[in-house]
């Protein structure tokens, strides 16, 4: 039965159940498809709320979600009937210009971490929409403009404060538990909950030459082969993205071109403006473009640019996987499914990877397949009232078949809710997978923390015995 009155000894921050004014808010997250009701939500404010929160949960066999940026699209940061780890007060950030590094706390959004490190002129890798969470991105990998120069986000994580599922409090980094730390980056939140990252930092802008180039649809193909070529040679400070889309209302935009269909670049050069104009000249040569909105802005501006193309409380739904080289046959079957969507609102999207991302080896981090060329992610959206669901849903399975024989792993941040189990090895490889199965069951062999893109122990106690876990 649920308590009016709930209380955890020690915790400092809030308590809210079904009963607190608060708790639909609360419960909510970004993606709107996502409705569970969690039997408890503490909002954490410090690291001995975790631990407090983490140990109430393991003393009450409740279920465990951890909420950072509540930003998944798989809606991992909520869960029915159990607790969640609500970090959403925690967003500190913390900047040493001098050293650069960065100290951020779990709970914060990638534009809380780029206002402070931006005023000294200095960034991390960190995705291409501001109100995405710091730790969900990071914990993943962590693609982002910056990811071709300076590498993902694991690639400059430093070191991590983690609570583990036992309710202690641990640091990782390559001297202090680095099996942990290698896991951290890139397997996701299977091994505690992280309250705090250290990052390094690297001299960027504040002004960047940023911004998208777009094309009508029709030209999709066209357009891919070109891009295919220049990019071959493109200049690691060069990251590029790829949408075939209809052109949002945004008012930068003429009104004349608001929900055309185009095939868009969208472009950031981390390096001297005038060098990224000379990068971009081939592009914006190739053809006339409908619009050309690339141009120096501060960087701060270009990473919200998109937030409000993927809006809080829209109900989203996304395939994705890994590309090879781009193939005239697999150019063909990418433009030839982007476009018949329904809604509006879905796209899909390209990320251009190699540069500073496959020239780590493969393994030295969790972080798997490093050299795919392309990140491809099939996103359907659609506003509550739009009756858009079943067309969408179907339109994305329908593009990720339409891939099936060019798939090369996945990006476990852009794993859906529905996804088979065997998904998750995907993401990683085996070798990589199975290093990981080794530390959760090191350091989680409960699987406490099973609310995730799940890579589960090789045993779990149970009464005192063992069961041991297929894989």
């Amino acid at each position: 039965m649920q308590p009016t009155v709930v209380e955890i000894d020690g915790f400092r921050g809030w308590l809210i159940n079904a009963s607190h004014a608060d708790y639909d808010v609360a419960r909510a997250i970004w993606n709107g498809a996502i409705d569970r009701r969690p039997r408890l939500i503490a909002r954490c404010i410090g690291t001995a709320d975790v631990v407090a929160a983490v140990r109430f949960a393991r003393d009450h066999d409740l279920a465990i979600a951890i909420r950072g940026g509540g930003h998944g699209v798989a809606g991992t940061a909520v869960c029915d009937d159990g607790i969640v780890i609500d970090l959403s007060a925690m967003r500190g950030v913390r900047v040493d210009p001098a050293g650069g590094r960065a100290w951020v706390q779990g709970g914060a959004l990638w534009g809380d971490v780029d206002r402070e490190t931006q005023a000294h002129g200095l960034a991390t890798t960190g995705g291409i929409v501001s109100h995405t969470g710091v730790a969900g991105l990071t914990l993943g990998g962590g693609i982002g403009w910056l990811m071709r120069k300076h590498g993902l986000a694991v690639d400059n994580l430093l070191a991590a404060d983690v609570v583990t599922a036992d309710g202690e409090r641990l640091r990782a980094s390559e001297d202090e538990h680095p099996d942990l730390f290698w896991a951290l980056r890139g397997g996701g939140g299977n091994f505690g909950v992280v309250t705090s990252f250290e990052f390094r930092l690297h001299p960027v802008g504040p002004t960047v030459l940023a911004g998208p180039i777009l094309w009508d649809a029709s030209d999709a193909g066209e357009v891919l082969r070109f891009y295919r070529d220049f990019i071959r040679d493109a200049p690691d400070e060069l990251g590029t993205v790829v949408k075939f889309c209809t052109v949002p209302p945004l008012s930068v935009i003429p009104e004349e071109l608001h929900w055309r269909p185009v095939v868009m670049v969208g472009a950031c050069y981390a390096g001297p403006i005038e060098d990224g104009e000379k990068a971009l000249r081939p592009l914006r040569a190739f053809r006339t473009p409908l619009l050309d909105l690339a141009g120096p802005k501060p960087y701060v501006v270009f990473q919200s640019a998109l937030d409000s193309t993927v809006l809080h409380g829209w109900n989203y739904y996304w395939k994705a996987t890994h590309l090879p080289a781009l193939r005239d046959d697999l150019i063909d079957v990418i433009a030839g499914h982007a476009f018949s969507c329904s809604s509006p609102r879905s796209y899909v999207a390209m990320f251009h990877l190699k540069g500073a991302v496959s020239r780590v080896a493969e393994g030295a981090t969790a972080f798997g397949n490093r050299q795919a060329s392309h990140a491809i992610i099939v996103h359907a959206a659609w506003r509550p009232s739009e009756n858009f669901g079943n067309r969408e849903t179907a339109w994305t399975r329908g593009v990720l078949a339409a891939l099936g024989r060019f798939r090369e792993g996945v990006y476990v941040n852009f794993l859906g809710g529905d996804e088979d189990p065997g998904r998750v090895r995907e993401a990683y490889g085996d070798s990589v997978y199975d290093r990981l199965v080794d530390v959760k069951t090191t350091y989680d062999p409960d699987n406490v923390f099973q609310r995730n893109q799940n890579i589960r122990p090789r045993t779990t106690r149970v009464s005192g015995a063992f069961r041991a876990h297929p894989h």
